[in-house]
């Protein structure tokens, strides 16, 4: 099966507390999007005006194609992978594309490593301290926070290079895991830990397996939390809680 990974990043500007819910600056919006196939096409997407400038954010017309572009290759057959892409890019993809229902039915079929690993371990973990655990050698090029406001500066190609440098990132996470049958991540403390991962599973099948034990947390997350607004498409605003 052949791989595909896709990214976003967000226009919107704000300072994250440590700790802070990210949810509280929502809804957002999307400046620019990548996909990736292993071995394959790249592509980046993002709106231009008259002069071919790229403009602040996705309109919905493209933000659109890009999901349709998803469903299409999901049809035809492809791994389309996501770090988090069932809690974020597809939530936000659907909101700036007008098109919850069609969101929802491309995040249903994802890969997301990520939200696998939730519902195991009971906590999120980071691309890039799972990509230097699983010792893949690509880096990520700038901070998430920083991508915002290097779009508004107008550094197209650096935020351009970033985003579709994640996407590489999560293509050769996700091959490391399927080779190794398990995740490695690098903890607070700088240490390695694993959690098996014997098979990748699509998101709807993955919400049908049990609950991680959260039991020894003082504020875990609810695990729904992350799937939710597949199921709650009454609003034109994803519900994130």
């Amino acid at each position: 099966m052949k791989l595909l990974s896709f990214d976003i990043e967000i226009s919107d500007v704000f300072e994250l507390e440590k700790h802070e819910d990210m949810e509280k600056y929502a809804p957002f919006h999307i400046s620019v999007a990548a996909t990736a196939v292993l071995g394959g096409e790249e592509r980046v997407w993002f709106s231009t005006d008259g002069n071919g400038t790229p403009l602040l954010n996705l309109t919905p017309t493209r933000a659109h194609e890009i999901l349709e572009y998803l469903d299409e290759m999901q049809r035809e057959g492809y791994m389309v992978c996501a770090w988090n892409g069932l809690g974020f890019d597809l939530k936000w993809l659907g909101y700036n594309a007008e098109d919850m229902a069609l969101a929802a039915r491309v995040a249903l079929k994802l890969y997301d490593p990520m939200f696998q690993f939730f519902s195991i371990a009971g906590y999120p973990v980071g691309l890039a301290k799972v990509a230097e655990a699983m010792r893949i050698d690509q880096r990520k090029l700038m901070d998430g926070a920083d991508a915002p406001k290097e779009w508004r500066a107008g550094n197209y190609q650096s935020v351009m290079d970033y985003v579709l440098g994640d996407c590489q990132i999560t293509n050769s996470v996700v091959a490391a895991i399927q080779a190794t049958r398990q995740v490695r991540w690098v903890t607070s403390k700088g240490s390695v830990s694993a959690k098996p991962m014997p098979k990748l599973k699509q998101v709807e099948e993955v919400i049908l397996g049990p609950e991680p034990d959260q039991s020894w947390m003082d504020t875990p997350i609810p695990r729904k939390r992350f799937y939710e607004w597949t199921q709650s498409l009454k609003t034109g605003v994803p519900n994130s809680r």
